[in-house]
């Protein structure tokens, strides 16, 4: 400005900064809400593989950030000794080991928990006691109880036995009969959101209705308006194969059971964001004059193969997979995830336990008065 350079005075200094960074393309507005979101109501985050570098890294950066309170599984002296060896603050930090003589009286407690919930399903008492030493499962029994608001994992770990766990111990939303992922796409043009990606292989219209619904509830809690493209090979009825079909009728349903939701298909992906294309063609397209953020595709390859591509080629920065359908929060990390993928799935975490306990639980109130808790809040202050 003193050279003469700017056309103009820069009076807000961080509305200069977003602009610079949408100019290059690093527009994380909804992250930076959803960071905020999270920071003004902090929730305790289960670590459940806890003994690798970029989850400890990841968790000092949640606590210092004051995104939320990390509680680290695994063995304490390995989690310790790597934290020394990369100078990672673990001061304050609670860590347990589920295999430990110490944890033996609350493994039972869990395992006999567990056993309620599974008794009919294959399981008896020796078996769901031993089961708890398993990080995951003793993670979620953690969440389950309140004891923990909401878990991570899956970093090095299949998604199936990550989320087998999660399904076992917490179970899915009342009403809700499939759980489902979706990821996050950021983008240039602003966020993009992706189901199913991750968990159902041939979803039936019904299946797909559902998976719609629950996409659209999670990009909500964003603050973001759903407005949904249900894609396929197919344009409204432009061939009459079973899957064009099944989309077509999963959009009738989900119209059925919620009216006012912007959603159209079956449609192909260059028509759902060509509006112009969509203007010319098909004007009663309710999407003709908006623009889409939300796609949902007709069985998991597509997805799957959508998400990847989109994250290889550099046009976007994935963040996710969020589970979609649990009574509470369980998220699973994408295998060799990045910290900063692992510090956007604990914002994504607490901001989901903020809205699915709405009420304190005494546990809350001990973590608030803890010296964990006042050490953070002193921190924070200063």
């Amino acid at each position: 400005m003193e050279s003469g350079v700017a056309q103009y005075p820069i009076k807000d200094w961080d509305l200069y900064t977003t602009e610079l960074n949408k100019r290059l393309g690093l527009d994380n507005q909804v992250m930076r809400a959803i960071g905020n979101k999270a920071r003004r109501d902090p929730k305790r985050i289960v670590f459940a593989e806890a003994d690798n570098i970029k989850i400890l890294k990841a968790a000092q950066l949640v606590f210092d950030e004051g995104i939320g309170f990390p509680i680290l599984l695994g063995n304490e002296e390995k989690i310790k000794a790597i934290a020394a060896e990369n100078g990672i603050d673990l001061e304050g930090l609670p860590v347990f080991d589920p295999r430990s003589d110490a944890l033996e009286e609350k493994r039972n407690h869990y395992g006999d928990l567990f056993l309620a919930k599974r008794s009919r399903k294959g399981f008896n008492v020796h078996e769901s006691r031993k089961i708890m030493k398993d990080r995951n499962h003793f993670g979620c029994m953690m969440v389950e109880c309140g004891e923990a608001d909401a878990m991570i994992s899956g970093l090095t770990k299949n998604y199936p036995d990550t989320i087998r766990p999660a399904i076992q111990v917490i179970g899915m939303e009342e009403g809700v009969s499939k759980i489902a992922g979706m990821y996050m796409m950021l983008t240039k043009k602003g966020p993009l959101f992706l189901a199913d990606t991750t968990v159902n292989f041939n979803p039936t219209a019904e299946e797909l209705a559902e998976i719609t619904l629950l996409a659209a509830k999670e990009v909500r809690q964003f603050n973001i308006i759903p407005r949904i493209a249900m894609l396929s090979y197919s344009n409204f009825g432009s061939s009459d194969s079973p899957e064009a079909k099944m989309v077509a009728r999963a959009r009738t349903i989900v119209k059925e059971k919620n009216p006012s939701l912007i959603v159209e298909g079956e449609m192909q992906a260059s028509v759902a964001f060509n509006k112009e294309l969509m203007q010319e063609n098909y004007p009663f397209c309710e999407l003709a004059d908006k623009d889409v953020n939300v796609l949902i595709f007709p069985n998991l390859a597509a997805g799957n193969i959508a998400y990847n591509l989109m994250k290889e080629l550099d046009t976007a920065d994935a963040v996710g997979p969020i589970l979609l359908g649990l009574k509470k929060p369980v998220h699973i990390l994408q295998l060799g995830s990045s910290i900063r993928s692992i510090l956007n799935m604990a914002v994504i975490a607490v901001v989901d336990a903020q809205q699915k306990s709405k009420t304190q639980t005494p546990t809350q109130e001990i973590v608030r008065q803890s010296r964990w808790w006042k050490r953070f809040r002193k921190e924070k202050n200063a």
